[in-house]
Order: structure tokens, then sequence, then C-alpha cells
């Protein structure tokens, strides 16, 4: 018996003494041991000071709406739509500002919305492969310039599809997963967005009724997949966030029984029909304001105003 206890007392030592090398590890690796007050903590990366000389103060992302751009369009010289609306933003800021001051981005994407039902097939890019399109193009945009000019802040406007697109890259922005921080935002304007919920962002004209995207969430068509309101809106970038929305334009201001999933085929006929009826495509008449403002008057307003206040960081 005597010799049995003393097999297992070393035995029990070991494990005790695993048990403890496993415990401090534990701690180790969770930041539980006690910190020394009077380490010196390591510095971070220094902030720079100063960016490339051809990097610009302001890079402005405009997005245009559905037929109104094309994957090979010139960014800096758009002509795929002649009659495109954000050429009534885009043209006057470029007009007003040295590329110096603000560099003027139109994103190329295909910018189409097949009609999944219609028959024969329309030969159109679907809406889930244009605003994926879309998205990517202006993420990789904002991320190029982002890594190359660290001092250069930023403008999004979008319209219509090119509004959701750039809404859904606000919303990541607001929430800590977009390209940029929230902090080089100056500012969004949103024309005609599909996932409008009423309360996130400002209204400049203010109006009942809900985005397509929002009145149809739910709904899952080849090719078509309306996502809902944005789930926590806009986040850090909820007061720098613009909608603009004209009654009756059933793409941002969707009354309850306008759409309905209860009638898909109505439904989509409406919502295909919406990007093109009159009220959709009066934006550049449609007036904001007391002083008889239209909306891309107003936008490009907007925008001038905050590249002109924009921080002017030293180039190198």
């Amino acid at each position: 018996m005597a010799k049995r206890k003393r097999r297992i007392l070393p035995v029990i030592a070991v494990a005790a003494i695993i048990g403890l090398i496993i415990v401090a590890l534990w701690y180790l690796l969770a930041g539980r041991l006690p910190q020394d007050p009077g380490a010196p903590v390591p510095p971070g990366p220094e902030e720079p000071t100063s960016q490339p000389a051809d990097c610009p103060d302001v890079q402005v992302i405009a997005i245009p709406g559905t037929w109104e751009s094309s994957a090979t369009d010139d960014p800096y010289n758009p002509t795929a739509n002649p009659v495109s609306l954000m050429l009534n933003v885009t043209r006057p800021l470029q007009e007003q500002f040295p590329g110096s001051r603000a560099d003027v981005y139109t994103v190329p994407y295909v910018a189409q919305f097949s009609n999944p039902i219609a028959l024969p097939p329309d030969g159109q890019q679907s809406y889930n492969n244009s605003r994926t399109e879309g998205e990517a193009v202006a993420v990789q945009k904002m991320s190029d310039v982002s890594a190359r000019c660290p001092l250069s802040t930023f403008v999004l406007a979008g319209f219509s599809q090119g509004a959701v697109i750039a809404g859904d890259i606000a919303a990541d922005i607001g929430a800590g997963n977009g390209p940029i921080s929230a902090d080089r935002v100056l500012g969004v304007t949103l024309i005609a967005d599909g996932r409008r919920d009423g309360v996130s962002g400002t209204d400049v004209v203010p109006l009942d009724g809900v985005g397509a995207e929002v009145a149809l969430g739910g709904l899952d068509l080849p090719g078509i997949t309306m996502t809902g309101r944005r789930e926590g809106g806009f986040g850090a970038l909820d007061d720098r966030t613009n909608q603009i929305c004209a009654p009756g334009d059933l793409i941002c201001s969707s009354p309850s029984d306008g759409l309905s999933l209860r009638n898909i085929p109505q439904s989509i006929q409406i919502l295909i029909g919406a990007a093109g009826n009159p009220v959709h495509a009066s934006y550049n008449s449609f007036v904001v304001d007391g002083s008889g403002t239209t909306a891309t008057q107003w936008t490009a307003a907007w925008a001038a105003g905050l590249i002109e206040n924009a921080p002017m960081p030293a180039h190198s």
C-alpha cells in the first residue's frame, strides 16, 4: 500500500503542475495577468501629416441609377447616358473645383434591372448582379484612394439603384465595416433610395412611405432580392446622410398597398415600371425648398458646400 501511495503522489504533483500551467496560459492569453503600471506602452503608428501631391483633398463618389451607366463608361466624362441624372450634380462640381481640390468620380457599372418574368427574356443583367457590381467598383475606388491618400475626405451621392448602392456603403461605413472610417465621410445624399425606411438619415422633403425594397422585404426571385431595411440605419453617418424622395415615386416611397408580396407578378411589373415613370424621372425639376431649388441643384450645392469647407491637407 505504501509503495502504491508513493507512485500516485508524483502523478498528482505532475497533474497539479500541468493544471497551473494551463491556468497561467489562460490568464496570459485572456489578458488577465496584472499589468505593470510602469511598463511603457508601445507607440501606435504615427498619424500622417501629408499625402502625395496628386491626391485630392476631397474624393466625390457619384453612382448613377438604372440604365444611366455602363461598365465601360468613362468615370470622369460619362457618356453612356447623356441625360443621366447624376450629370446634373457631377458636372457643376467639376466646373467649380479643380481636380486637386475635388476628384469627381462617377462609378461605371452595368446599371441594369432585368425583368425575371419577361418573355422572351430581355437580355439585361439582373438587379442583384448590377447592384453587386456597382458596389464592388465603388468600394474598390474608395479603398484605393484611402490607401494612397490617407488625408482625403469623401462625399458620396447616388440616384435610384445608385442610391441603394451608396446607401449600403454608407451603412457599412457607419457600422464600422466599410472601406473607410466614418470620420473621413463629409456627407451622403441619396436620391430615390429603394431602401429608404423613413427613419434613418434626414428627409430633405418630409414624406411618408418606405422604399420598394422595404415594402417588398423578403422577396427573393431569380436575380431580384429585396433586402428590406438597413439594420442599424446609417449608424455613425446618420446625421450626415440625406434622403430626397418625390411624392408618388414608388421606388423610394411606396404606400402599404402599392407593392405587396401577396401579388408578386403585379408588384414586379410596378417595380420595373417605376424606374421609368415620370415621377422617378423628375428629380432634375423636383423642387425641394421654398426657393425653387431642384433636387439635383440642392445636391450639387450641398456637395459644393462640403468641399469648400473640407480640410486642406498638406501634400508632399
